[in-house]
């Protein structure tokens, strides 16, 4: 069941739904998601930033890859916010299926250059490619980074980039942050953007900054065209807050005992992702 992102994402843009991309950074982590995709039966990207990939070694990438072909449900494996050709290059040449390239923060004529290049490499082997085109916010310095301040996408200029880089997803900049934000702030997506800009592409869009979001906004972003969305922030909080209770008795030592509790805290909230992305179910239609 592993495959390339175009043609997972092809079948969420024909149905309405957005495709989880759950960021892990360890190995209980991978499984949880696994574990939680089969049970919704729901398709499923495995994102992993360059700074997780660090953490975990390319070498895990054979088990991710075996995970993925053992699993019932369609897999893609997606580097999530490549920052260059060098990160790009080692995530195809270690068996990600799908790869993004991240030049948001150069201007326009820059960031088409560095997606283009990416994409023809990719598109060589047969793998897919997400850009993105504005910013996405930032609540704190961990994670996949951002910028301070979000520059909301131009849905003319978005039309020109997906043209001259042949990007077979959009990142697209409606409003989101990464990271948890603090309870004095309320987000607020622009959805009638998100609407010119599917009207004008008609391309997968990608939600990035999608923890911590008010459930009905991001289903409303569902319901107008995005196909992927990003989660990092929310399964990790509630993955490590369980395992925070856990270590809080002195006599636990053991993973085996530490981490399946934790696991099940994350599963509660990845299924709720999944369920409110419209993806329960889905993977029939694959």
């Amino acid at each position: 069941m592993l495959m390339n992102g175009k043609d997972l994402l092809a079948v969420a843009n024909a149905n309405f739904f957005a495709v989880p991309a759950f960021n892990v950074s360890d190995y209980a982590m991978l499984n949880g998601i696994f574990e939680i995709s089969e049970e919704k039966q729901s398709p499923v990207i495995i994102a992993i930033h360059p700074d997780e990939l660090s953490h975990i070694g390319v070498d895990m990438l054979p088990a991710v890859i075996a995970g993925a072909h053992r699993a019932t449900v369609p897999v893609t494996i997606h580097l999530d916010h490549g920052a260059d050709r060098r990160q790009a290059l080692l995530a195809i040449q270690s068996g990600f299926t799908s790869v993004m390239i991240d030049g948001s923060a150069l201007p326009f004529d820059e960031n088409v250059a560095l997606t283009r290049d990416v994409v023809e490499i990719a598109h060589a082997v047969g793998l897919s490619v997400e850009g993105e085109l504005g910013t996405i916010g930032k609540m704190d310095d961990y994670g996949e980074g951002g910028a301070s301040t979000i520059i909301y996408t131009d849905p003319d200029q978005a039309v020109e980039f997906v043209r001259a880089t042949g990007v077979d997803s959009l990142a697209v900049a409606i409003g989101t942050s990464h990271g948890i934000y603090p309870s004095t702030m309320k987000p607020e997506l622009k959805l009638d953007l998100l609407e010119q800009i599917k009207a004008k592409t008609h391309l997968p869009l990608v939600l990035h900054g999608g923890s911590n979001n008010p459930d009905d906004e991001i289903a409303g972003a569902v319901k107008r065209g995005i196909n992927k969305i990003n989660i990092s922030s929310d399964i990790k909080v509630a993955y490590h807050t369980k395992m925070r209770e856990m270590l809080a008795d002195a006599e636990m030592r053991e993973p085996n005992t530490i981490q399946p509790p934790s696991i099940a805290a994350m599963k509660v909230t990845a299924a709720q992702k999944i369920d409110l992305f419209n993806a329960a179910g889905k993977a029939a239609l694959y």
